[in-house]
């Protein structure tokens, strides 16, 4: 490549870096989601392809779900050999290397400005695909979030895109990977910005919804417009079902209060050696699999044939419960399985069962078991990660129907408030919180995660070392810089940020004596009257939050923003106070308000 179009195609990418850092990048971030949309989406078929692989080599009927038509001894020595294989691939690896799913997505964003290790990434295929196939009650959804988020995080990091633009990113990924996993792309946008982002701004909506459209046309090119889970066309037969519906969904929640107990059991699990945890959990679900096979595997098979009618009152109790149990018990146990699978086919098959009662108290106004079940997933859906809306949206693209909104609604409100009032828990994916608010929900750091320091420092400087002449010290002034960088001579003395304004003051109000001294004669930047202020760095593609932390971290009043990844190449671009990152908060609170 000829070395000027090397040249433009480098300050192309520096001028759209510059247009990211701002809150109002909305076309360049509506590109990027477009690319990471199809990134994801292709990832996505990519892991369901393995899927299909896996059950065409290992099940008679060439599905990953057909563990129905193995043998007992078959089926149950499955789960055993997949938690060997997890827990070797866990040992092997560092205690941060074992995070992944949605859970490790959520810690990225909220404390490494949504930057991924890629060891996790490929920990996330590994356990993904051997608990799926290896018999585990798990799911893909998980594992999808993960893939993409950091394969649509990473494209940013390549590029060195600035850090807010990471985020959306995330929300990108997140929104995509849902979105082809199940063809719902509504409800991969609420998703991701009502479980990961945990924010709702037209900036993230514009460039969440193209990703999520293009994951949702990656799948469609390859699986076709039909979603994940055949529904059939159902109605509410009667308002007379609403009462039954409430108790119902205050069963569901009830269900997801034990959820979510049981699943956080693992803090106190942590001196349990990791092998005795893992073998648990493979002989759990070895015994249940001996005679239901149902609680094994993502269970969409088994869900489909509730919502048909098809399976029996003991199964139906055994997946509802056992498949609870397996599921909350692997991730108690430290087995990082995607739960969302799951808790759609605990809430349909414990809503099937539902709707048989009712059928027994109103045998002639009771709507279908199948109805039941589907407001048993929304309910058990937006109870475990009090996620109304996404359970909603969710309901409503895997129906088509929106008069199952209005049921849905009651259904998924009562399990909500049930499981967060009675059962006193917050979302599955809730695990920190300050000052009763987890940290992406605190306004501040959401408004300041917005944008990232070019769009406030002050790039007016001049840098210096303390001792300058009378000559030199104008000829700093030339430029008309705001700010004056004073550099140390060793490392263990901070730098030191001088207004510009007070060295030309000090310059114009020396005695005529000292100015005819000689120009030679050498001035301390020090000593001349005016306010310093000690700085520390800062890289060019941090936020505003994480400016606003290392202000506290450090105890200083002002950043110097460094460009360049080089130790000794790293120039200076600017200046960020504490000041401007307050007046821009300001202005945006008063703007929004407006």
């Amino acid at each position: 490549m000829p070395r000027s179009t090397r040249f433009n195609a480098s300050q192309s990418l520096e001028r759209f870096r510059r247009q990211l850092a701002n809150v109002d990048a909305l076309p360049q971030l509506c590109v990027l989601g477009v690319v990471s949309g199809l990134v994801t989406g292709a990832l996505m078929v990519l892991f369901r392809s393995l899927l299909a692989l896996g059950g065409v080599l290992l099940f008679p009927g060439q599905s990953p779900e057909a563990f129905e038509a193995l043998s007992p001894l078959l089926r149950s020595l499955m789960p055993l050999i997949a938690v060997l294989l997890i827990g070797v691939w866990m040992w092997r690896m560092p205690p941060a290397g074992r995070q992944i799913g949605v859970l490790h997505v959520i810690e990225r964003l909220t404390y490494h400005q949504g930057r991924f290790p890629l060891r996790n990434w490929f920990t996330q295929w590994w356990v993904g695909l051997v608990s799926v196939i290896g018999g585990l009650s798990a799911g893909r959804e998980g594992p999808a979030i993960h893939l993409g988020a950091a394969a649509a995080s990473g494209l940013g990091q390549r590029l060195r895109l600035p850090h807010n633009s990471l985020r959306v990113l995330v929300a990108c990924g997140t929104a995509a990977g849902i979105s082809a996993s199940f063809n719902t792309p509504i409800a991969g946008v609420i998703f991701a910005m009502e479980v990961v982002m945990m924010e709702y701004t037209i900036v993230g909506f514009m460039p969440v919804i193209l990703a999520s459209s293009m994951g949702a046309v990656m799948a469609q090119l390859v699986y076709g417009p039909d979603p994940a889970i055949g529904i059939p066309d159902l109605h509410l037969k009667s308002l007379l079902d609403l009462p039954w519906i409430v108790v119902s969904a205050l069963a569901i929640g009830l269900l997801a209060g034990l959820f979510v107990r049981v699943a956080r059991l693992g803090r106190r699990l942590q001196e349990v050696p990791m092998a005795l945890r893992f073998a648990l959990v493979g002989v759990a679900v070895a015994g249940v699999a001996w005679w239901y096979p149902q609680v094994q595997g993502m269970g969409y098979d088994t869900l489909q044939a509730t919502l048909s009618g098809s399976v029996a009152v003991d199964v139906l109790l055994a997946v509802a419960i056992g498949k609870l149990l397996l599921t909350a018990g692997a991730v108690a146990c430290g087995i990082p399985v995607s739960i969302i699978g799951p808790i759609l086919v605990i809430g349909g098959t414990a809503g099937a069962l539902c709707g048989l009662a009712g059928q027994v108290l109103l045998p002639q106004e009771a709507s279908e078991p199948a109805l039941y079940a589907l407001l048993g997933m929304a309910a058990m859906m937006g109870a475990v990660l009090q996620a109304p809306l996404a359970a909603l949206m969710a309901l409503l693209e895997l129906t088509h129907n929106p008069s199952i909104i209005m049921p849905g609604m009651l259904a998924v409100v009562i399990a909500g408030l049930t499981a967060r009032q009675l059962c006193r828990c917050d979302g599955f994916f809730i695990v920190g919180t300050r000052h009763g608010l987890h940290p992406l929900q605190q306004p501040l750091m959401q408004a300041l995660s917005r944008v990232s320091v070019p769009a406030v420092m002050e790039r007016n400087l001049v840098r210096t070392p303390r001792l300058v002449t009378r000559d030199q010290a104008r000829a700093l002034l030339e430029s008309g810089p705001v700010w004056v960088l004073i550099m140390r001579s060793s490392d263990d003395k901070p730098t030191l940020a001088l207004k510009a304004a007070d060295l030309a003051r000090a310059l114009m109000e020396a005695p005529e004596g000292a100015r005819a001294e000689g120009e030679e004669a050498l001035i301390d930047l020090l000593e001349i009257p005016g306010q310093r202020l000690e700085v520390a760095p800062i890289h060019l593609q941090a936020t505003l939050t994480e400016a606003f932390e290392r202000l506290n971290d450090e105890a200083v009043d002002a950043l110097y923003v460094e460009h360049g990844h080089r130790p000794r190449q790293k120039r200076i671009s600017g200046i960020i106070t504490r000041g401007a990152i307050e007046r821009y908060y300001r202005f945006s609170d008063t703007r929004d308000s407006d």
